[in-house]
């Protein structure tokens, strides 16, 4: 793996793949040819039977749907959305397009600063309002003015760039923290995304995203948080894991077994599982880090195969990600198709 997708994978707490080493290592540009070939030839195959039709399977029900507008920063629950091609759009509020960042450009997450995850975004027409405990309110507008100073963000290795939000936005999450100067920046949609294979090289889909961490979509079932509470002392809500859809109607970590999905008439395409890091220590209420649970007790019970420990390693999964294979609209309610 390039230095960047280790990068991103070490910003999650999961280390590079590291494939075993062999004297004839020519075997990988062969195996690399040969999924080629594969996918091509599935594409092909898929084009030469444009009417076939696919068995559908209802596996469960969309019980929420979330955008989380600002990395790290609290959800904003919606009743529909538009699912794109880099993630969900709701009015102004598109997933994870605004970002903190320091003043060299790279990216403040909960992880380095918990109390990110206090802080409320409230859309308002064609502005968002940011609150915080101790703050005034932060007004910024949806759209910010192309004379913007244009920042060269960092995220986990890779570069994209982010229009600034004002000096005012940028004192207020200074003032905020307290700890050092950051900035406030915004995704805009003519600007080039993260791109799936820099992030996961060894993976098929093709597709870019602003600031989420891996995939435009993270998909958990309720029936899987249920079973993590039973072994825990604390019990601990959804929105630890921060899911933009939250399924309910099946068996716990069945979503492990989703291939391809069909919600409204969106289609999606399981990437990879969630690997789990100590963001999920973060406790939404109080801001305060927690370092051991409920990761400690995930390790427990949800370590990958051991035939996938070079892509996971040691870190437990919770969540599915997903890639967006055809755009459109979904809302709560809307059955979960498996489609096969």
């Amino acid at each position: 793996m390039g230095a960047a997708g280790s990068s991103a994978l070490a910003g999650l707490g999961l280390p590079a793949p590291r494939l075993p080493a062999h004297p004839g290592a020519r075997w990988l540009g062969a195996a690399a040819l040969g999924l080629a070939a594969l996918v091509l030839g599935t594409a092909a195959w898929r084009r030469a039977r444009p009417g076939r039709r696919r068995r559908l399977q209802q596996v469960g029900t969309v019980a929420q749907l979330c955008i989380y507008p600002v990395k790290s920063c609290k959800g904003v629950p919606v009743s529909e959305a538009e699912c794109t091609p880099m993630g969900f759009r709701c009015g102004d509020l598109q997933d994870r397009f605004w970002l903190v960042i320091k003043e060299d450009g790279h990216m403040v997450t909960a992880r380095q600063e918990p109390r990110m995850v206090l802080v409320s975004v409230t859309p308002e027409q064609d502005r968002l309002v940011l609150t915080a405990p101790g703050m005034d309110h932060l007004i910024i507008p949806t759209k910010q003015p192309p004379s913007n100073k244009l920042h060269n963000c960092r995220l986990f290795g890779l570069d994209i760039q982010g229009r600034d939000c004002g000096n005012e936005a940028a004192r207020w999450f200074t003032d905020y923290f307290k700890t050092e100067a950051y900035r406030l920046v915004q995704f805009e949609e003519n600007m080039k995304g993260r791109q799936s294979w820099k992030i996961f090289p060894d993976f098929v889909q093709k597709y870019q995203v602003a600031y989420p961490d891996c995939s435009p979509v993270l998909i958990i079932s309720d029936a899987s948080l249920a079973d993590l509470n039973t072994r825990l002392e604390k019990k601990v809500k959804m929105e630890y894991f921060r899911p933009n859809i939250v399924v309910t109607g099946c068996k716990a970590f069945e979503e492990d077994t989703w291939d391809e999905l069909l919600i409204g008439n969106v289609e999606m395409k399981k990437v990879l599982a969630c690997p789990r890091c100590i963001m999920t220590t973060v406790d939404p209420d109080t801001g305060v880090i927690d370092r051991k649970e409920p990761l400690e007790t995930l390790k427990s019970y949800r370590l990958c195969d051991p035939s996938e420990k070079p892509i996971y390693k040691s870190s437990p999964l919770f969540g599915i990600y997903y890639s967006v294979e055809k755009v459109g609209n979904l809302k709560v309610g809307d059955p979960v198709y498996r489609m096969a």
